[in-house]
């Protein structure tokens, strides 16, 4: 009798609370230095390569690399890890966990965290990036657009993982993979100065393919990542209803690897392809599906016509 009482008293438990704390010093530090060092070298790039060169090898490394550590993010962070859009075999899963890290946008637990939350709160109070954070107002929006762009980075509040993503700390293959994630840095930044050594067989080659294939490729990575957060809650086409003021922005298709197709992807956040209509460019959408072909991925949220039509604005 005592038994069954218990088994029918209410839950009483609190909820996690949204914040962990603050970052430390060292977070702060590391957050500036990988947001400020790669804008830096994205700056120089046009003089730099004016007077002093760039070559082939640089360009092929630095396009494989965008959309190599791009695709982590866009398939493996956030379509997979953050929405759940489809299932994944284990090698595959630990594969765009670090693909991703390589990204060097943070590691994927916090990532994913932030991610969520944002959509827990978006465009309100609790979102970690809104640019309607300050009002509606020019000046407002002018300030917004940078705090959503990548000022929130500098923020010291840091995002509760045990309320936003307790599946991945559960997860014993992704929590080495983020304790990695300082390692993974180290091969991302390297790994094209090494390929380039290699194929042009000089020490320019390598020095050359570090700073485009390294740090420009990251800067412009980063770059585009911030402008889905920016950009696409401030214009651009709304075809569907949402509560939020996300917005479809098709010039950043290509480079986001689908991403910018951002009112979509709220109306329907859990599924694996963001362009859903006619002529919508989605390069992660199309990975996926290669994925699915080969047996890697399966349960594969795929776009309803019922379930879109039921969303349309």
């Amino acid at each position: 009798m005592t038994r069954a009482l218990h088994a029918r008293a209410p839950n009483t438990r609190q909820p996690e609370p949204m914040l962990a704390g603050e970052k430390t010093w060292g977070q702060m530090f590391l957050v500036k230095l990988f947001a400020i060092v790669p804008l830096l070298a994205l700056i120089a790039a046009v003089p730099i390569a004016w007077g002093w060169g760039m070559g082939w090898p640089d360009v092929g490394l630095a396009v494989f690399f965008y959309f190599f550590t791009g695709l982590g993010v866009t398939i493996g962070f956030h379509r997979y890890f953050t929405h759940r859009a489809f299932k994944a075999n284990r090698g595959l899963r630990i594969t765009l966990a670090m693909v991703g890290s390589m990204a060097m946008q943070g590691p994927v637990i916090g990532w994913v965290a932030d991610h969520r939350r944002h959509h827990a709160y978006s465009d309100r109070d609790g979102d970690p990036h809104s640019p309607w954070r300050f009002g509606t107002t020019p000046a407002a929006l002018a300030k917004g657009f940078w705090y959503a762009h990548m000022g929130w980075l500098f923020e010291r509040e840091q995002t509760n993982a045990q309320r936003f993503a307790p599946d991945l700390l559960a997860d014993r293959d992704i929590r080495v993979v983020d304790r990695l994630f300082p390692a993974l840095t180290v091969v991302t930044l390297l790994g094209p100065a090494a390929l380039g050594g290699l194929i042009t067989l000089s020490w320019q080659g390598a020095l050359t393919a570090f700073f485009w294939a390294g740090l420009v490729r990251i800067a412009l990575l980063h770059h585009v990542t911030w402008s889905v957060n920016s950009i696409c809650h401030l214009i651009g086409d709304r075809p569907f209803t949402v509560r939020d003021k996300s917005a479809n922005f098709w010039p950043l298709a290509i480079a986001s690897m689908g991403e910018s197709w951002h009112n979509s992807h709220h109306a329907d956040p859990t599924c694996a392809r963001h362009g859903v209509r006619r002529g919508q460019l989605d390069m992660s959408a199309r990975i996926i599906w290669i994925f699915e072909k080969l047996g890697w991925v399966s349960q594969v949220r795929w776009p309803k016509p019922e379930r879109m039509a039921r969303l349309r604005a």
